[in-house]
């Protein structure tokens, strides 16, 4: 795309040119900013989700929903408890925010440092604004996220299917419906760990990772655990740890066998450097991240210091797991199956073909209402 076009396109008034001359504010021409509406909606669950800290059978949502000049960017956000948001403080949240004085939505960077500070925290509330804005903008181009980062979409890894803490005769059910996946996501984190590996192992050589969501507070035991883990086509160990155990992961780190991938210890681009040393990867999702644009700078800041990436996601539907899709040739492993795991997905979105993430050439984030 040319310059002509690009202006024509984005309904800017000037970019600067290559010696820093001309106008470089962001202003459109269009008289009429941007709508923002939401409305609180609730993801239900096929089977109850339980992790080592709690157990649930639905999650709250929020389905949000960006127009400009008769465009529609869609957006979400997922709140599963630990993240300590609800429907009532995301909806809150967006009650805040003022999107109308903003006439060119191509101004992303100023958008999300407004909405940045609207007020802290709140990460899945931003996000749900950030995947609206960037599918909102992908459609103003006509091209989809990772066409416009020049991503490859030859480079997806394929997706991890989830089976939660359950009882044996559930965990055989769930190993059946992940029949159409390559690999297999386990949490762990209780007395019982090595029983459902068992169980698992004894239906399928399938490789596995295990997210223990911090479920393992002693070291030596986490590291026993580990050993054990990766004689069983594990591929590596997310979250062994409670994320204030640092110095613990450090030296379980040093002597796995497995690698280490952080989850709950990682939130934003920001404390990456904190955890440097104590992990091999992160595991970044966009409820976390509060959405596309942190995202992205998580996945390249990692990659430069040598660290793994993975892309995750909370229980969500189409639309937030498609637009974290755009991002997973980045990935080193990617688990994105919430949209499976509920009944009730209101999005058509990213498809997953022999166990593989496929992106087509659909503007923006890739979605559309059901």
């Amino acid at each position: 795309m040319n310059k002509t076009e690009f202006i024509q396109r984005s309904n800017i008034t000037s970019i600067p040119n290559k010696d820093g001359s001309g106008d470089n504010t962001c202003h459109g021409i269009q008289k009429k900013g941007m709508q923002l509406s939401f409305r609180p909606y609730r993801l239900d669950l096929i089977h109850t989700f339980t992790v080592s800290k709690n157990s649930r059978n639905h999650t709250p949502d929020v389905l949000t929903f960006l127009e400009y000049d008769g465009v529609t960017g869609y957006g979400e956000a997922s709140m599963p408890p630990y993240l300590g948001e609800t429907q009532e403080s995301v909806c809150a949240f967006l009650s805040k925010v003022d999107l109308s004085q903003f006439t060119d939505p191509f101004c992303m960077e100023e958008i999300l440092d407004y909405v940045e500070h609207v007020a802290p925290g709140n990460p899945s509330a931003k996000a749900a604004i950030d995947i609206a804005l960037h599918d909102l903008v992908g459609k103003l181009l006509g091209q989809p996220w990772y066409r416009i980062w020049g991503l490859s979409p030859q480079k997806t890894p394929y997706t991890s299917f989830t089976i939660g803490i359950d009882t044996p005769e559930i965990v055989q059910q769930k190993v059946g419906e992940a029949s159409p996946y390559k690999i297999l996501k386990v949490k762990v984190g209780v007395p019982n760990d090595r029983l459902t590996i068992e169980i698992i192992r004894n239906l399928t050589d399938k490789p596995i990772c295990v997210d223990a969501n911090e479920g393992w507070k002693d070291k030596h035991k986490a590291l026993e655990m580990i050993e054990w883990l990766a004689s069983q086509n594990c591929l590596f160990v997310e979250q062994p740890l409670p994320k204030e155990m640092l110095e613990e992961t450090v030296w379980l780190k040093e002597h796995s066998p497995l690698p280490i991938i952080a989850d709950e210890a990682i939130q934003g681009p920001d404390n990456i450097a904190h955890i440097y040393g104590a992990y091999d990867g992160i595991n970044i999702k966009l409820m976390k991240s509060a959405g596309l644009y942190k995202a992205y700078r998580m996945a390249i800041t990692a990659r430069t210091m040598g660290m793994k990436v993975m892309i995750g996601c909370m229980t969500e539907t189409s639309c937030a797991i498609s637009a974290a899709a755009q991002l997973s040739p980045l990935a080193d492993w990617a688990d994105l199956d919430g949209n499976l795991l509920i009944s009730n997905d209101c999005y058509n979105g990213m498809q997953i073909v022999d166990g593989k993430i496929t992106l087509d050439n659909t503007p923006g984030i890739g979605v559309s209402p059901r």
